[in-house]
């Protein structure tokens, strides 16, 4: 049986495991940009077979978040200010199509699950740490992006936020961010009570358009000081 072969017939569960705690590893900062992603280190560290771990380095590769090396192997990779950039811009006009949708046809028990998500957030303190801070993100975007009734938006906005995680992970850095995203959400949510799809659509925007720049911010902080180290 061929490599490809076993990997085809991986336990879907299996896979996924894998595929999130690396996810959540690099979103985290367990492995920084540029670091080297070893099979052996990586079997040790989920307990996986080396067939499942380079299925999920293959699709983290998809969406990114993982360079391939030609005979050097996966490593984590580099996001540049310019390549952050445009994935807010496209991020800004989905998630501003996700809030419309939501609004317009979210069902009374999915807004009450949306606003409970909320209220977690805006009570949560920054030193919760990143983990549960990009969790509750996940939970509030996965609620969003089903109740939204677009299945397009739906899955480009959900492949972006993965490719978004380290973004998220950058900008949740700035100790300053926390308040200002309850704010942002809040008039999120404001506007879906409000049944207001118009007002969701550009609370929407606003919230990732100002995401965007503390991220930003901070990326082209980390390349000038690595460009100065490199000269």
């Amino acid at each position: 049986m061929t490599e490809d072969m076993r990997l085809r017939v991986v336990p879907q569960s299996i896979r996924r495991q894998v595929e999130d705690g690396l996810r959540d590893a690099i979103a985290r900062g367990r492995f920084a940009p540029g670091e080297h992603l070893p099979d052996r280190v990586l079997c040790e560290l989920f307990g996986a077979s080396r067939s499942v771990v380079r299925e999920a380095v293959r699709l983290l590769e998809a969406e990114g978040l993982i360079v391939v090396q030609p005979n050097r192997g996966p490593f984590v990779a580099f996001l540049s200010a310019a390549e952050a950039a445009q994935i807010y811009e496209v991020r800004g006009v989905l998630e501003a199509l996700a809030g419309e949708g939501f609004a317009a046809r979210a069902s009374k028990e999915e807004r009450a699950e949306l606003r409970g998500i909320f209220a977690e957030l805006a009570a949560t303190c920054p030193e919760a740490g990143r983990e549960v801070l990009l969790a509750l993100k996940r939970r509030f975007y996965d609620v969003l992006l089903r109740g939204c009734r677009n299945a397009y938006v739906a899955r480009m906005l959900d492949q972006l936020l993965n490719r978004n995680t380290q973004l998220r992970a950058t900008s949740l850095s700035d100790p300053d961010r926390l308040p200002n995203t309850v704010a942002e959400l809040r008039r999120v949510i404001e506007a879906i009570e409000r049944r207001d799809p118009e007002g969701a659509a550009a609370a929407c925007r606003e919230h990732v358009r100002r995401a965007a720049e503390v991220a930003l911010r901070i990326l082209r902080e980390h390349e000038r000081a690595r460009n100065a180290r490199a000269g």
